[in-house]
Order: C-alpha cells, then structure tokens, then sequence
C-alpha cells in the first residue's frame, strides 16, 4: 500500500470502469464452494458480465488480458490426470455450475475476443491452491482442515474421504501466471502442483504437521463434487519452463505461522 505506483480502486467488475492499463490479470471471483454457491446468479453475472467488461477494457487499451480460469472447467473428469485438450464433464444444472460453467464461458469470451479483435489473451486454469493470507472461513479444504486443527475442532472429511485434489503453494501459482502472462502462447495453461492427496491423506498430514490430538469427523459430501483432480503440467513445464516448487508439507507449516497469529495462538 506505501508504494508510490501502486493504486487500490475498489469496484464491482460487473459494472464497466474506465482505466490507463497496459495488463490485466482478471481474478475477480469467488473461489469457495460456499461463497460461490451463496449467490449462485451474482457469481455467473462476474464471470460473464465482470469478464465482458474486463475484455472491453482490455480492447480499449490494447492490453495484454490474462483470465484466470480452474480446474473446475473439467468438472468431474473422466480425464485423469487432466489435460489441456480435455474438454471436461460438468453439470450444467447443478449447484456448481455458476462457477464452472460461468469460468467455461468466461474462457469462451476470452477467445472470441482474440479471434474477432486481435486481443492478446491468455488463459490459466488454476488448481486447487493454499498459503498464508486465506480468509479463515474460506469454507476451502486446506484452510479448513487448518483452521480446525489449530481450535482443537474436529477435521470435517466430505462423503468418505477418498476423493482427490493436488494442492499448490500460492507462490507456484503467482510464479506460474506471470510466466503465463509474459510469455508468447496463448494457452491454457494448468497451473498446479501434480502431487496428488485424497483428503484422508490430506487430514492426517494436517495433523501430522499441526495439531495430533486432532479428530476426524465425516459429514455428508456435497451435490457434484468431483471424485479426483489432479493436473497434467507438461504443457506448462516444456512451454514456459514453470513447475511448482513448495511440497504440501512445507507450504502447510508456512501457512500454519500466518492462521496461529491471526487466531491470536501466538508464532
């Protein structure tokens, strides 16, 4: 914030603004199943209307536009791991779909605007990603499973545990964006870590690292979630030269520092 060419505009992508820009990182969306879902039609309004605008913008300037798009873009694959080529299996109905199919689409306008106007765009497919900073009700896995370890609170595993994610260090993700943004191909790009956990596996290691008088409790999985997801890095790693680099164990104990001070538990 102290930084003299750093400027902090708050507005809703779904209403047009007038900017100077020379690149656009395009993350503006909520992440979380329970934010998402929470208002489900104001979630595909940003990711159609907010990427409309966003593009518009983008043309104006003669801007570089860079969308953030995810791994939810393939659904519950039956693709595994997930490729670029994979053209997923998602639920256009179900309670997901606001945010899968809305981020399906917003790659959609993406390359309408680089076939129609001559926009450089790229396009990132983010998966499953952790760190300091999360919002301590983010409502995702990792900050949950956290979260509950550090307050003595049992560790909610949905449906019976043994469906997938591979998580990556937010460090990975930025690293890997910007190589996306600077570089010379449109994509998509997977951006993720390929190591891969059911979240049984991911519930011991939080207890393992954080809290091992912790307990597991399991509670009813949610409507569409999708059984294994793990990406397929190679396009990124031979293209760009990007692999991730912070292995889950240590990106916890990095993100454990950050949540025990923001709960007042002390470094």
């Amino acid at each position: 914030m102290g930084k003299p060419n750093f400027e902090l505009i708050r507005h809703d992508v779904v209403e047009r603004v007038l900017l100077e820009v020379d690149q656009i990182y395009h993350l503006a969306c909520p992440a979380s199943p329970i934010h998402y879902k929470y208002n489900p039609i104001k979630t595909s309004k940003t990711s159609f209307l907010g990427t409309m605008n966003m593009l518009g913008l983008a043309k104006r300037c003669r801007a570089r536009f860079l969308i953030s798009s995810t791994s939810e873009v393939y659904g519950d694959p039956l693709q595994h791991p997930q490729e670029e080529t994979y053209w997923g299996n998602v639920n256009p109905v179900g309670e997901r779909s606001c945010y899968d199919e809305g981020k399906r689409v917003a790659e959609t306008l993406t390359m309408d605007y680089h076939r129609e106007h001559g926009l450089e765009v790229r396009i990132v497919r983010i998966f499953n990603t952790y760190g300091p900073r999360m919002a301590l009700d983010d409502g995702r896995v990792v900050s949950n499973f956290v979260a509950q370890a550090l307050k003595n609170e049992p560790l909610t595993v949905y449906g019976d545990g043994t469906q997938t994610r591979s998580f990556q260090f937010v460090t990975d993700l930025v690293k890997g964006m910007v190589a996306v943004m600077d570089g010379a191909h449109v994509g998509p790009f997977n951006i993720g870590n390929p190591g891969e956990f059911t979240m049984l596996e991911l519930a011991n290691l939080v207890k393992e690292v954080v809290n091992p008088k912790a307990t597991i409790e399991f509670r009813e999985n949610t409507s569409d979630d999708p059984s294994r997801r793990r990406p397929n890095i190679t396009k990124a790693k031979e293209i760009l030269g990007w692999e991730p680099k912070v292995a889950l164990r240590d990106g916890l104990a990095m993100m454990v520092q950050d949540f025990k001070k923001r709960l007042g538990l002390g470094a």
